[in-house]
């Protein structure tokens, strides 16, 4: 049994961020889901970080921070998108690491706007489409192709697809097909946490 600190995107808690948590729950893991934006959701990608553009993405970031702060040491981090920031920050900044899972989105390891290399002994996974204009066309793939270069147990695995937030349920871009695959990849990975 593993446990996770799941960080949500940038549209907040949604009903899919919280189903995807519970399918998590259901294998056995457990599964803290802070919510950043205190109850806001917002109907689109662009809403969403509007708002966090107003609250600021550092200050966001580090609400984030201070959940881990109050759980222990020993998790796995995940965001999806947005929430790819704490869940990086804390996997590659925080003594006890089990592993991280990033979705939609990667930081570069190496470069400006880097946390440092990543810890020895810390897994990841990272999960995006393989046209996602975000991901593919923001170039988090290239930070996720350096990163699964240099760390030893590192995974970067591409859907067919255009979406962003394909894993979520109650949004329209939700793919069934790619995310039922995608649980199985996570699962595994937890299963060896």
């Amino acid at each position: 049994m593993a446990e996770i600190l799941l960080f949500h995107h940038a549209q907040g808690l949604t009903p899919g961020v919280r189903a995807f948590a519970d399918e998590i729950r259901a294998a056995g893991h457990i599964v803290h889901t802070p919510d950043l934006f205190d109850g806001r959701i917002f109907d689109s990608i662009e809403e969403g970080l509007a708002y966090i553009g107003q609250i600021g993405f550092d200050a966001i970031r580090e609400r984030g921070v201070q959940v881990a702060d109050e759980l222990p040491r020993e998790l796995v981090y995940a965001g999806f998108s947005f929430g790819v920031l704490p869940a990086q920050k804390l996997a590659q900044t925080r003594r006890g690491a089990r592993g991280a899972l990033l979705f939609y989105s990667c930081l570069p390891i190496s470069g400006r706007w880097a946390f440092g290399p990543w810890p020895e002994g810390v897994a990841v996974q990272i999960h995006g489409m393989d046209n996602d204009p975000i991901f593919v066309g923001e170039g988090d793939i290239d930070a996720a192709r350096e990163i699964v270069a240099k760390v030893d147990d590192a995974e970067l695995f591409l859907y067919p697809g255009d979406q962003h937030y394909f894993a979520d349920s109650s949004l329209p871009s939700y793919d069934a097909d790619a995310t039922a695959l995608l649980i199985t990849r996570v699962l595994a990975f937890l299963d060896r946490r």
